[in-house]
């Protein structure tokens, strides 16, 4: 299911610990996983628990636990706003209310071009700088206001 590429990196990560814990590499497996397919689809979390030697379940509650794994299809962007009670009182709701409207989504849901999926997340560990919202798991934009919401959106190419 997965490429040879993609077995050699999860390779790497098991190798970091000793040979009886590889599942300790589960959280990496996934994210490289869905790194390559897109998002975790059922097969996908059980060919990675597979993988590492563990029981399928417990690498689904993984892959439900954190929200950075996507278990159904998600937009080019995935842009997730963190709407916990820090980024609410610097403006988060103000921010979100811009996003969903310049989408025409709401949370949880996925433009009709799939460009664009909109979620919504918990404290990302950034308080001091929000609102932020995470693209993609991987880059975090901070001091979101709703007039910055647009350029944002647009330059995600």
């Amino acid at each position: 299911m997965l490429t040879p590429e993609s077995l050699a990196l999860i390779d790497q990560e098991i190798a970091k610990y000793p040979p009886e814990h590889k599942q300790s590499a589960v959280m990496s497996a996934l994210r490289i996983a869905q790194q390559e397919l897109g998002w975790l689809s059922k097969d996908a979390i059980e060919y990675v628990a597979t993988y590492l030697r563990m029981p399928a379940i417990a690498a689904y509650e993984v892959a439900t636990f954190y929200n950075m794994y996507d278990l159904a299809p998600v937009g080019r962007h995935k842009v997730t706003l963190c709407t916990n009670l820090p980024c609410q009182l610097q403006g988060a709701d103000a921010v979100a209310e811009r996003m969903r409207a310049k989408l025409g989504i709401g949370f949880g849901e996925t433009t009709e071009d799939g460009r664009y999926t909109l979620k919504e997340g918990e404290c990302m560990g950034a308080c001091g700088h929000g609102p932020l919202c995470l693209h993609n798991n991987h880059m975090m934009h901070t001091h979101l206001t709703p007039e910055s919401v647009d350029k944002l959106l647009d330059d995600m190419t």
